[in-house]
């Protein structure tokens, strides 16, 4: 998740904090105050001292010893030396929080350009599709609306067997994996640069074909105009859906129109889709949050947020705030899979003390981010280092879910998800399960020990990948491409 508490910090949370993976204007982290900055980065990292890798990395540092959640974990000291990134040198001071799965690789260096572009609109560049890996294979589990994917009729479901520059330099996509892992993939690809151009031989319900698809720029749009959000007819009852992509500032305006339409109709009875959703801004999930929360007292308590003690000034107990738009939900199927982390585990977990095992997770355990970051900006090279610096709770104190929600959650139904259905298609597999348990049928539950990497079923163990060299779009947007 990421939260912006000040106009010179952001605060991210990875996974169900306030916002997962990204940054932006949140305000659920408390006040956070750092050495001012410049808010408009250069138009290319200078070469001044000032941004030095050695400069950078000793930057890093300062900002991880002032703010790192868990600073016994820290060494005492570090040489740069050694590291021939900011990254890397990253990588060696939370090596122990990693190894204690506290941070799973959520504190990184970013660009201040790129992440307020994603942040602000959903701006990225690239073929704009989801990809996950299944074995040696690759499937298309979701495409975006205005990128080029789509345009090249590539959607949910495709497979995509080859990859190559032009046709007669196709390579099979088993051939790349068995050669070189799945990072063979992302090279392959090539840059997200715009212009860039690859040929696909895919396979989808009308076939196999080579299609060529050129690399542009598109805005993700958090709720889908085709399935964003339904009102689905359940045996005779009414259910709102929304499927939430991610936590980004131009969702509010959505998600207050479609939660809106559901008070004006009476729907109590929610199916809420974050199968995908890595997270994003706290202020988003906060509004979210707000929105489903009509029969809630504005003294209940929605999350907590905990700093390290020498930080606690910042601790913030963030209640509901019923919004003209907020429905009154009787119950709420959440679905979620290894993907879904941050922000929108913050929202699940929030729920859990008021609906009990009305409040379900529905697919798979999700991923298990139950710490947020805030953002630091090194504005004169164009760094913004998300460091873990918090943690979240619901109104019971539960938080501590590094395991996924699985074990949190009162209620929960174990499905597969279906990528030979549409997103939103009533009669795909998580979608299905989620309206039984709305109507109140019975269900089998996810098992608590299950992986929460994987997106599916232990049996069909589908993964989303995220590159090394992750652009801030794909921190957030697990598998994008």
């Amino acid at each position: 998740m990421k939260n912006g508490a000040l106009k010179n910090v952001i605060v991210i949370l990875a996974a169900a904090l306030t916002a997962c993976g990204g940054g932006g204007s949140g305000s659920g982290g408390g006040t956070v105050t750092v050495p001012p900055t410049s808010s408009t980065p250069p138009t290319s990292p200078p070469t001044s001292s000032t941004c030095s890798l050695s400069s950078r990395q000793d930057f890093a540092f300062s900002v991880l010893n002032e703010w790192y959640l868990f600073p016994e974990t820290l060494p005492g000291s570090l040489a740069t030396a050694p590291y021939t990134s900011v990254q890397s040198y990253i990588d060696a001071l939370t090596a122990n929080a990693r190894a204690q799965g506290r941070d799973r690789n959520f504190t990184y260096v970013t660009s201040i350009r790129e992440e307020n572009a994603y942040y602000a609109s959903g701006s990225t560049a690239g073929l704009g599709v989801r990809l996950a890996y299944q074995g040696n294979r690759i499937f298309v589990i979701e495409a975006f609306e205005g990128a080029p994917a789509l345009a090249a009729g590539i959607d949910r479901g495709t497979e995509i067997l080859a990859i190559g520059t032009d046709a007669a330099n196709l390579t099979p996509v088993a051939d790349i994996i068995a050669a070189q892992g799945t990072s063979g993939i992302t090279s392959a690809l090539g840059p997200s640069t715009v212009g860039t151009s690859r040929v696909l031989r895919i396979a989808d319900a009308g076939g196999a074909r080579n299609v060529t698809v050129t690399k542009a720029g598109y805005n993700i749009d958090p709720l889908s105009p085709r399935y964003g959000v339904r009102v689905i007819d359940n045996g005779g009852q009414r259910v709102g859906y929304i499927n939430m992509r991610t936590f980004i500032s131009t969702a509010d305006n959505q998600l207050r129109t479609a939660f809106a339409d559901f008070r004006a109709q009476g729907i109590t009875h929610f199916v809420i889709d974050f199968r995908y959703n890595g997270g994003g801004l706290v202020s988003t999930a906060e509004l979210m949050g707000d929105l489903m929360a009509g029969n809630r007292f504005s003294s209940d308590i929605f999350t907590v947020t905990r700093f390290r003690p020498s930080k606690s000034s910042n601790n913030e107990t963030r209640r509901f705030s019923p919004q003209t738009q907020s429905v009154s939900p009787v119950k709420i199927a959440f679905i979620a899979t290894g993907a879904t982390a941050s922000a929108s585990e913050l929202v699940m977990n929030s729920f859990v003390p008021y609906l009990g095992v009305n409040a379900a997770l529905i697919g798979s355990n999700s991923y298990g981010k139950p710490v947020g970051q805030i953002a630091v900006d090194q504005s004169a090279c164009d760094d913004r280092i998300r460091v873990v610096a918090f943690a979240k709770e619901n109104a019971a104190g539960q938080g501590d879910y590094y395991s996924g929600l699985a074990g949190t959650m009162r209620a929960t139904c174990a499905a597969a998800d279906d990528i030979s259905r549409p997103l939103g298609d009533p009669l795909e597999a998580s979608l299905r399960t989620a309206l039984d348990f709305v109507a109140g049928r019975s269900c089998t539950p996810v098992v608590v020990g299950q992986s929460a990497q994987s997106t599916s079923t232990r049996t069909e163990r589908r993964v989303l990948p995220v590159p090394i060299d992750a652009r801030a779009a794909q921190r957030e947007v697990p598998g994008l491409f």
